[in-house]
């Protein structure tokens, strides 16, 4: 079967696990707030010297770019910057209490949102305020996302003199026929001026996102602004399927099925893209994600060290991931746990003093040791069961078995190259609580 057979063949909807089992089956009944907070406490003692990361949700945009899934706040009123950040540093304070001591920090993470919105003084003002309750690890990676169109130097020089070191720059797509359709607009100028400034400032990781199958897309357009991106050398880049949710989504909405590229049509936009980076010396890590031999993420890839939280791969692997603010998703391992969806939720129960957790769900044996499976396929494309493979598991991976897209032994599941494409299908071989209760609605986007 050739590639586009097998694209067509295995796009379905499927979870991108980021967490197992994933949100849709989290057990909320059985989950208390007090519960969470002891299971954070017991991971950090038994892990405390790996450090710790930390998530912070900054959801506060301009205006809003029609494709996107992430939570977000339209605004234009930025009186909303100081309000929220004492909300997070009296949140991280809570966590901190919990814990008993400063812990130290390994990973912290800026996301949205556009974290760009804030000023860089405000900016500056979140993350003193987190560092006076954590101690900075020497080898700690710090990163933010960021609009192209509002990063300024005063960005650029405050984050990086606090320790930031990763930028990861919204691109999608520089045409200007889709730009207009996502509401999403930045040129090529002005992302190689953020790209040259914060190399020439010390920043030694350049991310750049992009994705296919956006409306009005096109294989020449998607091409030239590979092209682009190329001439650029970002360190990373994140080559995404769109995510068509309008039900979840409504700015979607903007546009009609009839602008969406599908079958065929993204195939060509996902095979053409990545033989683009291929071409350029980019190497797949994971899914999704490529980078160049240089950056860390492919090197601890070949080192057997990839990790994937709720934030992405990261090259950092901590047991205990703490979210702060609005929807944050936190994971000490053996739970997770989710914040507010709204700003007023969110705002609602810090005013009143109590931890902001909305739902989470305690992790069964069964569930850890499907997690680890998952986590194997998604960070080092094989796993290994000491008993032998599950007759259930099993029976699932025979399609995958005989397109060519595993190799399986008594014991262990490995991908081949042909099935690097196709990780997500893989894992849901795994999911026993997608296969024990179908989903009766859309719950997940795409796999390809």
């Amino acid at each position: 079967m050739n590639t586009a057979a097998l694209l067509k063949k295995y796009n379905v909807a499927a979870p991108r696990y980021t967490s197992y089992p994933t949100v849709p089956y989290w057990d909320t009944e059985n989950f208390s707030a007090n519960g969470w907070l002891g299971s954070v406490a017991n991971t950090y003692l038994s892990y405390k010297n790996e450090g710790i990361s930390l998530y912070i949700h900054l959801p506060f945009c301009e205006s809003l770019c029609t494709y996107c899934g992430c939570n977000t706040r339209i605004t234009k009123n930025h009186s909303v910057e100081v309000p929220y950040i004492l909300a997070v540093l009296a949140e991280w304070g809570m966590y901190v209490d919990a814990l008993r001591e400063k812990p130290k920090l390994k990973e912290l993470h800026l996301g949205g949102g556009t974290p760009t919105f804030f000023s860089a003084e405000n900016l500056e003002l979140l993350i003193n305020g987190i560092l006076e309750n954590a101690i900075l690890a020497p080898d700690a990676e710090l990163s933010f996302e960021a609009h192209p169109a509002n990063t300024t130097t005063g960005h650029l020089t405050t984050l990086y003199k606090l320790g930031f070191r990763r930028l990861s720059l919204g691109i999608q797509d520089f045409d200007p026929k889709v730009q207009f359709l996502i509401n999403r607009f930045q040129t090529p100028e002005q992302v190689a001026l953020i790209t040259t400034q914060a190399r020439e400032i010390g920043y030694t990781s350049v991310n750049f996102d992009l994705i296919y199958g956006l409306p009005g897309q096109s294989i020449r357009g998607l091409t030239d602004t590979i092209k682009e991106v190329i001439a650029m050398q970002p360190d990373r880049i994140a080559f995404y399927s769109y995510a068509h949710v309008p039900w979840l989504k409504p700015g979607q909405r903007h546009y009609t099925e009839k602008d969406i590229p599908i079958g065929d049509e993204k195939f060509a936009l996902y095979h053409s893209g990545r033989q683009l980076l291929d071409g350029a010396g980019y190497k797949d890590v994971g899914m999704d994600h490529f980078a160049l031999t240089t950056d860390s993420l492919f090197q601890a890839m070949t080192e057997q060290q990839l990790h994937r939280n709720f934030m992405g791969y990261t090259s950092q692997h901590t047991h205990l991931l703490i979210g702060l603010g609005v929807s944050s998703i936190s994971d000490c391992w053996t739970a997770f746990a989710q914040n507010p969806k709204t700003v007023e939720a969110y705002l609602d129960k810090m005013n009143l003093g109590t931890l902001p957790v909305e739902k989470g769900h305690f992790l069964t044996d069964e569930d850890l040791e499907v997690r680890k499976h998952i986590l194997n396929i998604m960070c080092k494309e094989n796993t290994v069961y000491k008993e032998g493979i599950p007759e259930s598991v099993y029976g699932r991976l025979l399609p995958l078995l005989h397109d060519k897209l595993i190799c399986v032994t008594e014991k262990e599941i490995r991908i081949t190259a042909r099935g690097k494409s196709f990780l997500r299908n893989v894992c849901m071989a795994f999911d026993e609580k997608l296969w024990l209760k179908q989903p009766k609605t859309q719950l997940f986007s795409s796999s390809i």
